[in-house]
């Protein structure tokens, strides 16, 4: 069985619901991160301290092969897709090799920008259409999770 581990510090309230819904039926486990100044309504749920990356270190230690990681961090996306985990941000973009070198590039220069005293537009109000879009891509990153999980047991009874 596979896990989701979710970077609750600022993941929406209502991506939580989607996954907490989604639990149900596809039967995974559902770990939530976040330190102590949040409060996440979930029975599985690590508190972590004030440190600026305590969430993040916590999300790495629990996350492993096969499993999925949500996000908004696009370095921490770049480690667990590292670790052979699965990555997916609140606003339902997959991460993939094939996109999180280019990501990793725009959030360096945006910080330069930003050093440099520029300012840069943070993310949009969330919408109705930013909760579809994420429901529809974590339920194709929850059928190849599920389907690497039972891969991943069928291996295992052979031998």
């Amino acid at each position: 069985m596979f896990k989701v581990v979710v970077d609750a510090d600022a993941c929406p309230r209502a991506c939580l619901q989607i996954m907490q819904r989604q639990k149900k039926i596809w039967k995974y486990r559902l770990l939530t991160v976040a330190s102590v100044d949040h409060h996440i309504e979930n029975t599985d749920h690590v508190v972590v301290g004030k440190g600026s990356d305590a969430a993040d270190l916590a999300v790495m230690n629990h996350a492993a092969k096969g499993d999925i990681v949500v996000t908004q961090d696009w370095g921490l996306a770049a480690l667990v897709l590292g670790k052979g985990a699965l990555a997916i941000a609140p606003s339902g973009r997959i991460y993939s090799e094939r996109n999180i070198d280019f990501l990793l590039e725009e959030r360096s220069l945006k910080a330069k920008y930003r050093r440099a005293g520029g300012r840069t537009k943070g993310p949009a109000a969330r919408t109705a259409t930013d909760d579809h879009r994420f429901e529809e891509s974590f339920l194709k990153l929850v059928e190849r999770a599920s389907s690497i999980a039972g891969s991943n047991n069928s291996d295992t009874s052979k031998l």
